[in-house]
């Protein structure tokens, strides 16, 4: 007799007389059938998993790229207090770089030494290249 915790499909007969007896054979296919579905739908939820981790390796990668960054640029000879928010002017000469409050318009497109970009120091003391237009 069938009990409220026995799902008829796990038995090997009928759930009625009339019903047709269910072989060995039968509930192989099933569970070969559950075997598959289970291991398709677990690869499906491991490929979603694998492309996160690489999405996160990928932005780990650049955070470590942009915090080498900044440590090189704090290393520059620097003859003021830098402030966040101000835009400063990094420029290379034979023996090493330094920060400058002149941009390169200020020195009439010709500055003294090679201007490698501009940048303004963010509150959590990194920075973020700036772009100046030629206009300035």
């Amino acid at each position: 007799m069938e009990t409220e915790e026995t799902p008829h499909h796990s038995l090997t007969y009928g759930t009625s007389r009339l019903a047709p007896s269910i072989s060995l054979v039968d509930r192989a296919k099933e569970i070969e059938l559950a075997e598959e579905s289970v291991q398709l739908h677990l690869h499906g939820k491991l490929e979603v998993i694998a492309g996160q981790i690489r999405r996160l390796k990928e932005e780990a990668e650049l955070i470590l790229k942009r915090a080498e960054k900044d440590i090189e640029l704090h290393k520059a000879r620097c003859q003021f207090e830098k402030k966040p928010g101000q835009t400063i002017h990094l420029y290379e000469k034979e023996n090493g770089s330094y920060f400058s409050l002149l941009s390169p318009k200020d020195w009439g497109n010709h500055p003294p030494h090679s201007y490698k970009g501009s940048y303004i120091m963010n509150p959590d003391r990194s920075f973020t290249e700036v772009f100046l237009d030629s206009k300035e």
